[in-house]
């Protein structure tokens, strides 16, 4: 593990931007960027427009250390290179920004009120890939759509038994169960999420530490034991679906909780934009968030 790496996650200031969409999600964001589906054959070509606005992005002048302190790639995006360096490589020695890999494979059907993550097969190959490829850590997400005490279990016996293989391989895992934004009981699934995560922290050795990516909380603050809790790197909070403007709004009412933001990070840059208008798009949308993400 790179301990420049450990101690900026640990104490820089700024935000983690969510560059992950993965097959499944591609489609919808290549859309929202001005990319309509008639424009590629099939997934490798979708695949590679979409590791051009990843590209476009992180080496844009304002995508920097100084407000982004990480960025989550899809496996497809760690495989390929950016000016001429490996994309984690690239991140870190050019950006000063630290790289972490998306590692689930999509969501299981909802059951309890849940979704639980699929299956990773060749887990072990992927995490010694991203070793080597010079990832810090993982992210993986799961989906709690009712606050249903079973279900909640259920996915945090399956996000801590990932992590622990995680970090067996030397890095930090990110664990992401997130609260839907429209649950009909967001705040008391969110309450039974924070004691269900705290009571699992408390049995982690002293040596032993996680990232938590949480949906923003119907009540302010909610978090904040898990922030100030010894095994905890980082609590970082995901939009969920909530645009740029409210989502920085709920996060700047989470003190000390910092962004992860996807949707909310690109919703307004597109593909026709000059890039003298994609990079004041993106510098107005990265001083927004690293400006919530500093409260």
């Amino acid at each position: 593990m790179n301990d420049e790496q450990f101690e900026k996650m640990a104490y820089g200031t700024g935000f983690i931007a969510a560059l992950d969409q993965s097959g499944g999600s591609t489609p919808g964001a290549l859309e929202h960027y001005g990319i309509g589906r008639d424009a590629y054959g099939d997934e490798s070509e979708m695949l590679s427009l979409m590791h051009e606005m990843r590209s476009r992005i992180i080496t844009d002048p304002s995508f920097t250390g100084e407000r982004v302190v990480g960025a989550i790639l899809f496996e497809d995006t760690m495989d390929r290179q950016i000016g001429g360096l490996e994309s984690a490589a690239y991140l870190w020695r050019s950006k000063r920004v630290v790289p972490f890999l998306k590692v689930d494979k999509g969501l299981a059907p909802e059951s309890g009120g849940v979704r639980l993550m699929n299956p990773i097969p060749d887990l072990d190959a992927l995490l010694a890939k991203a070793v080597a490829r010079e990832v810090f850590g993982t992210k993986m997400r799961s989906f709690i759509h009712l606050a249903d005490p079973s279900g909640i279990e259920k996915v945090l016996d399956q996000q801590f038994e990932v992590a622990r293989q995680i970090a067996a391989a030397g890095l930090v895992p990110i664990l992401e169960p997130e609260v839907d934004i429209h649950s009909p009981d967001k705040e008391a699934a969110e309450t039974i999420l924070r004691d269900a995560l705290a009571e699992r922290l408390d049995r982690l050795s002293t040596d032993e530490h996680v990232m938590l990516k949480l949906t923003l909380p119907e009540r302010d603050n909610l978090y904040a034991g898990l922030i100030d809790h010894h095994n905890v790197l980082r609590v970082v909070a995901l939009s969920g679906g909530y645009q740029r403007d409210e989502a920085c709004e709920r996060l700047a009412r989470n003190h000390r909780m910092i962004a992860s933001f996807s949707r909310a990070l690109t919703e307004g840059l597109r593909v026709d934009q000059s890039d003298r208008e994609f990079s004041a798009e993106l510098e107005s949308a990265i001083e927004q968030i690293y400006t919530a993400s500093i409260t």
